[in-house]
């Protein structure tokens, strides 16, 4: 495919581009940029197994928060042109009982890496965002503009950064978009990455491992939620789709597009068991569910308004439904089922 970032984006740099989302941003843009793509990641939870073997990617193997080797390794070595960063821990319960950690890596890390970027001058910033910045919302879909209350240190450390984004902007003109994702779940069509989490705890794997018979049956927390069928209502976007969306955010800072905060999302809830169906039915394993207490602070019902993404960004979804979504995240699964520790 043509590129579709202007001529001057030829370097980018992905931190965390070893990760989950990050990989298959890595991924998307070397199918749809002729950038050179350079990759940041310490591999605390990212695997250099998502790598491309592409003369077009540059992996460097360090810490986002070591201003003096992000400098020195990175900036200074090559002419960066704009960051994407994905360098953030994300485990909610974790944050709760370990704050400092979450404000260190996620707050610290990304001031480090900003003024690395100030020093350099590189213009343009995609931020990997939350839609744990909300909070409990009041309405649903989630418009970009609702408030901003978040319920754990995880979703308050991305409000934080996305407030010193609005502030680096106004005062050295960094160019930014935030990007709020839902539930990012599926895996790349074609080539051998997906999701893994050690330990898992996002709803899809973890209901795929029940059919691996990794787990006897998959728990659905709380079935007394003001919803369809009494379970938490969830938007599932396709990561190939959250990737894409990362590249038309910067060829829309790139060609002159205000800094601004984008949700990224389906637009459509499906219940925890609308999902273990869909798993089912794609699986065609009976997959037990058992109902447990609710947890604390999960809200009914969160689903994107992503038509401002659509809108603004141009960006459009290939994966419009959890079935479409499921199988690609099942044929990962059932091709590693440990994950990248035994990957083929």
């Amino acid at each position: 495919m043509a590129s579709s970032l202007p001529r001057e984006v030829k370097n980018v740099l992905v931190c965390g581009g070893a990760g989950y989302i990050g990989s298959h941003t890595v991924l998307e843009l070397t199918r749809q940029s002729d950038s050179t793509v350079y990759i940041l990641d310490n591999l605390s939870t990212g695997y250099e197994k998502t790598i491309p073997k592409s003369d077009r990617v540059v992996f460097i193997n360090g810490d986002v928060s070591d201003v003096d080797f992000v400098d020195r390794e990175v900036f200074s070595k090559y002419k960066i042109d704009a960051v994407m960063h994905f360098c953030a821990l994300i485990v909610v319960p974790e944050s709760v009982t370990n704050p400092l950690k979450y404000y260190d890596n996620n707050v610290v890390g990304t001031l480090r890496l900003l003024q690395v970027m100030q020093k350099h001058e590189v213009p343009y910033f995609i931020f990997s965002s939350t839609a744990a910045v909300f909070g409990i919302p009041e309405t649903s879909p989630i418009d970009p503009s609702a408030a901003t209350v978040p319920i754990n240190p995880y979703g308050e450390t991305k409000l934080v950064v996305e407030r010193m984004l609005r502030w680096c902007s106004e005062a050295y003109g960094l160019k930014f978009a935030s990007l709020r994702y839902f539930n990012a779940c599926g895996a790349d069509k074609e080539i051998n990455i997906g999701e893994c989490h050690k330990p898992e705890s996002h709803l899809i794997p973890i209901i795929l491992q029940v059919a691996l018979g990794q787990r006897e049956n998959v728990q659905v927390f709380g079935d007394d939620y003001n919803t369809v069928d009494g379970t938490c209502v969830r938007d599932y976007i396709h990561v190939t789709d959250l990737a894409t969306a990362h590249i038309r955010a910067l060829e829309y800072l790139a060609k002159g597009g205000k800094s601004d905060v984008f949700n990224l999302g389906s637009g459509l809830g499906y219940t925890v068991k609308e999902v273990v169906d869909a798993c089912r039915k794609v699986t065609g394993h009976p997959i037990p569910a058992v109902v447990s207490p609710r947890r604390g602070g999960d809200p009914d019902s969160l689903v994107a308004g992503s038509k401002k993404a659509e809108e603004v960004l141009g960006w459009t979804r290939k994966y419009d439904s959890i079935e479409k979504i499921v199988e690609t995240a099942w044929r990962w699964h059932k091709n590693n089922p440990h994950g990248f520790d035994h990957a083929h």
